[in-house]
């Protein structure tokens, strides 16, 4: 049970969390082509949203191809995670594996970079001063967003005010930038 002091302690601390923790990203509300493709409501889609606003790809066709890849990881693989699925599970706007995603994106041209390694704790927010320049596909707990020249492109502000961590990110081969902050 709560008292006033810890009340005002968790306030104070998150005035300061707030205060020193800023994500200077702006916001682009994007939501990749969804409601072109006739798409309507909130879901899971993340990841279809984020590969469709930096290729410039259709919505429908990135759906399409993440919806047949879900299937085939889950029908073709032997790991206890595929075994576990259900065929419901194969739509990407319930979510989308991360076999799935690294394997789709390597397709498209993009290279992994993680931010944040077992127990080193979190080094990389979801900050301006934090990443690099360009275009982004970065990971986050349970979400992928995009990032391009200083500008968060998504539905939503997901940055929690520069404390969210990012376990890492997807650029473009061609453009494979390291992380300005040291690791």
């Amino acid at each position: 049970m709560y008292d006033r002091d810890t009340r005002s302690q968790n306030k104070s601390v998150n005035f300061f969390k707030k205060l020193f923790s800023r994500s200077n990203l702006d916001l682009k509300i994007d939501d990749g082509g969804r409601a072109v493709a006739g798409y309507k409501g909130k879901a899971g889609d993340c990841v279809v949203r984020s590969i469709a606003i930096v290729t410039d790809l259709p919505y429908q066709k990135i759906y399409n191809d993440l919806y047949k890849a879900n299937e085939e990881f889950r029908t073709t693989s032997r790991s206890k995670l595929a075994k576990s699925l259900k065929q419901k599970n194969d739509s990407p706007r319930t979510g989308t594996h991360k076999v799935v995603l690294k394997k789709y994106l390597k397709q498209l041209g993009w290279d992994w970079t993680p931010t944040m390694f077992i127990g080193q704790g979190c080094k990389v927010h979801l900050k301006k001063k934090e990443l690099p320049s360009g275009t982004l596909i970065v990971s986050c707990s349970k979400h992928i967003t995009v990032v391009k020249d200083g500008a968060i492109h998504d539905t939503y502000d997901c940055s929690r005010s520069g404390t969210r961590c990012v376990y890492g990110y997807w650029s473009k081969s061609n453009q494979t930038i390291k992380v300005k902050k040291l690791l």
